[in-house]
Order: structure tokens, then sequence, then C-alpha cells
């Protein structure tokens, strides 16, 4: 699924299940707690912290879908192609960074 289709489903999803895009205020404060969720796993299955028996049930995977949903209603709501965004920034990214990681030691 490409990006324009997912920003395509999570309209209509809005559209059939919700009321309405909780405004952009709102919105954020959400990507910011499934975020939060998200570093939350990290920290304590890959990092130095403890995993509590109730992190063990935590699915990675089902918190980076909820920023991605997230994501991608904000974008809808603002008005912002996201798949022509991500383009340009790979692109940018392309040509910014590939020297510059490739002569980095750090990453040898």
């Amino acid at each position: 699924m490409n990006i324009s289709i997912a920003q395509q489903a999570v309209d209509e999803w809005i559209k059939a299940h919700g009321v309405r895009y909780f405004n952009e205020l709102t919105n954020m404060a959400q990507l910011t707690e499934e975020v939060g969720e998200v570093a939350r796993i990290i920290a304590r299955r890959y990092g130095e912290q403890s995993e509590k028996p109730s992190d063990r049930e935590k699915d990675l995977g089902e918190e980076l879908a909820d920023v991605l949903f997230v994501v991608l209603c904000l974008a809808n709501q603002t008005g912002i192609d996201l798949q022509k965004a991500f383009d340009r920034k790979l692109d940018l990214k392309a040509k910014r960074d590939h020297k510059r990681h490739q002569e980095n030691k750090k990453l040898k």
C-alpha cells in the first residue's frame, strides 16, 4: 500500500466510523501519546530498563501503526500529500546524506 492509498483509507475510516477528525491540537497530543507508548516498549525491550510482565504483552507493531494512523490523520486534515512530501524527503536525504554516512567512521 502506498502512502496515498493509506491516507485515503484513513479518511474513509474516519467518515465511516468516526464523527469527524479530532482537531489538529488533539491529534498532536494523541500522536505524542502514541510515540510515548512506542518509546516505552523500545526502552524496556531493547534498552536497559526492566520490562514489566504487562509490558511483554505490548505489540510494537500495533503501537507503530497507531503512530502512523495519527500521522495520516494530521496529513489529511492539513491538506498534505504525504506521498509527495515523503518522496521529496527521501530524494533530499539521498543527495544530502549519502556521502556523509559513507564517510562516517562510527558506522563502519
